[in-house]
């Protein structure tokens, strides 16, 4: 039995109205006031920012720097009545491991330490939480007492003892009947293949006029849609973003948040991101910015050690496990986190400084069931090359037209994989990211829309990098379009429900934006077969019997659909600040044509190796990612962040 290292006071449950497990705001403020580490006028102060900001007192004094992070930790020690544990110099006792599981240790913060005669001692970072966990233990590790450790060190210490557990929490949060991780390879590839031969069959038989007029079909409705996005996003006059939008609130406290980072093989790009990140404006007891990086990725891990992080950012390692994708990562990273509000950025992103602030304060004005806000992205990059300039159109018809429609039409929106926000409680609810499914942002779009959730656009922006190299790019498109099949054909295991969940307009939505689009792409030769035949005079090889003149109306219905897309494209373009000459433009439908390569080699990936994650090389174009990014507009100077920069 283990020595007592120091004493503790028996632990007793707490009265109702106990002060020492149920502080009032200010208790901690009035302790470090007695002990001399803070002055009145600083705690009126902090108090004063503590009615604007939902973060502990503790958190906003030593985020103003008023006093240490070490200071704080006695004084909540006084508060509560427990010693200070320091689990570096004193681990706890692997024996007591079985006591309490890897999920009631992250979720609580709380671990088992040691025993103290009879008394069994659990490391806890919040002991006002920990007083009702530890009455409901079993009779026979009772009596139980907590003793406060640092979050870090807590988090630590328990991310070593259940690296599996943890491992398999991120991997399997999403329902099963919501996850793509039941995916069957052998009766999928017989879907795909049988569809496969079906198309070539098609294109020299009589099939072929069956297929000809479903990609028709496919292209008639796709083109319908972008009509009315166009028509829906400028509306009146108002950008679509501030539909349904009441004013911006500037009352009550601003949120924590968390944003997410996930690397992988990121090094050169490691030290421009930590400086754009650095530039956010947010109140730093407040903002938690996580870069996550995985286990056996040591050239990322050594490229952020030689670099000094700014107060409020931290490193999280994601061991190994069945899969590598950056939703499991996320997955993993979450339970690390205590944001109110969880954000995602990718390694390559320059978000506009104010970009929070727009965030917190459309939360504050909206209601419990606005889970999810998905900002603008656009790139630094534009004029790298012929596919950047093309991919600068294509994102900015998706993002300022596209998707802020849909919003106005009412359908669910497949969000984008960086610039979002989410309310924790929502995202929780859901069982976060879908681990296995490599378009997880969109499918996480659908999920939220299934539960009741509504996403917005919010108008601020993020540069990032344009993917400027021909087979980086198609594998970049490959994955986003499996993972749309895979989306597609997870939520249609059961498309009654779907039906009910959705409701009939949304449940048309999806299927228009998913099966539309993996529809449009993977038959667009047979249209392009017709097409040759129909400009050089010829006969179509698939459909006989049409007369000159309906070969004609479909030359025409055809050039009709390809120039809204380029009208589209073009109001598009005029919102932007930073772009490529219009002329592009007009090459869009040869970019287009790569998306058709994409998509076969996206199918036939779903067949062999669908959880693969085809990785996008960033810090390519990094010279242009240092452009400086918007000001911050519209801010109190009290709100300012005073954090470090980095250099």
């Amino acid at each position: 039995m283990n020595a007592p290292l120091f004493n503790l006071r028996v632990y007793r449950a707490p009265r109702a109205a106990d002060p020492v497990l149920s502080p009032a705001p200010a208790r901690l403020g009035e302790v470090l006031l007695q002990t001399g580490a803070l002055t009145q006028s600083q705690l009126t102060a902090a108090l004063r920012d503590q009615r604007r900001q939902a973060a502990p007192l503790g958190e906003i004094i030593v985020g103003k720097g008023m006093v240490s992070r070490s200071a704080v930790t006695r004084a909540l020690s006084r508060m509560h009545g427990t010693a200070i544990l320091d689990l570096g110099r004193m681990p706890p006792d692997p024996r007591l491991a079985k006591l309490l599981g890897a999920d009631e240790c992250i979720d609580n913060k709380i671990i088992p330490w040691r025993r103290q005669g009879a008394v069994t001692v659990f490391a806890c970072a919040h002991p006002n939480k920990a007083a009702e966990l530890l009455r409901g233990l079993p009779r026979e590790v009772q009596p139980a007492r907590a003793a406060l450790a640092e979050a870090r060190q807590l988090e630590q210490v328990i991310a070593r003892r259940f690296p599996e557990a943890l491992s398999k929490r991120a991997e399997e949060r999403t329902p099963i009947s919501e996850s793509c991780r039941g995916w069957s390879v052998q009766r999928g590839a017989i879907v795909f293949v049988a569809l496969a031969l079906f198309v070539l069959v098609g294109l020299f038989a009589p099939l072929g006029t069956t297929l000809f007029w479903v990609a028709t079909i496919s292209l008639l409705v796709n083109t319908c849609l972008k009509g009315a996005c166009l028509i829906a996003a400028r509306r009146g006059g108002r950008p679509a973003y501030e539909f349904s939008h009441r004013p911006w609130s500037r009352d009550g406290p601003l949120p924590k948040i968390s944003i997410l980072v996930p690397l992988f093989r990121e090094a050169n790009v490691a030290a421009s991101l930590i400086k754009r990140l650095s530039k956010l404006d947010y109140p730093a007891p407040l903002l938690e910015i996580c870069l996550v990086t995985e286990a056996d990725d040591h050239v990322t891990r050594q490229a952020i050690h030689g670099i000094t992080l700014p107060s409020g950012m931290r490193v999280i390692n994601v061991p190994t496990g069945t899969l590598k994708t950056k939703p499991r990562a996320m997955n993993y990273a979450l339970d690390f986190t205590s944001g109110a509000v969880i954000g995602v950025y990718d390694a390559e992103d320059a978000p506009d400084r104010d970009q929070l602030y727009k965030v917190a304060r459309r939360f504050a004005a909206s209601d419990a069931k606005l889970a999810c806000l998905q900002g603008i992205l656009s790139f630094y990059n534009p004029r790298a090359g012929w596919l950047a300039r093309c991919f600068s159109f294509e994102y900015a018809g998706w993002f300022r037209i596209m998707l802020p429609g849909l919003q106005r039409l009412g359908f669910a929106i497949p969000l984008g994989g960086t610039t979002l926000f989410f309310r924790r409680d929502a995202l929780v609810s859901l069982g976060g990211w879908d681990a296995h499914n490599v378009t997880e942002d969109a499918d996480l779009g659908i999920r939220l829309a299934r539960h009741g959730y509504r996403c917005e656009m919010i108008e601020t922006v993020t540069r990032e990098e344009a993917n400027n190299r021909l087979w980086p790019w198609v594998k970049q498109r490959s994955r986003w379009l499996k993972g749309y099949a895979m989306t597609w054909c997870t939520h249609m295991r059961h498309p009654l429900r779907l039906f009910r969940e959705l409701g009939a307009w949304k449940f048309l939505g999806f299927q228009i934006l998913f099966l539309g689009t993996l529809v449009s792409f993977s038959l667009a030769p047979v249209l392009w077969w017709n097409m040759g035949y129909i400009f050089t005079a010829g006969a179509m090889p698939t459909i006989g019997g049409l007369a000159p003149e309906q070969m004609v109306q479909l030359a025409i219905l055809f050039v009709a659909c390809e120039l809204l897309t380029l009208i589209l494209f073009t109001f598009a373009y005029a919102k932007l600040t930073h772009r490529p000459a219009l002329i592009w433009v007009f090459t869009l439908p040869a970019y287009f044509m790569l998306a058709t390569l994409a998509a076969y080699k996206g199918l036939i990936e779903v067949l062999w190796k669908p959880y693969f994650w085809d990785k996008t090389e960033h810090g390519i174009s990094e010279a242009e990612s240092e452009l400086e990014v918007s000001p911050s507009v519209d801010l109190e100077p009290r709100f300012v962040s005073n954090r470090k920069m980095v250099a």
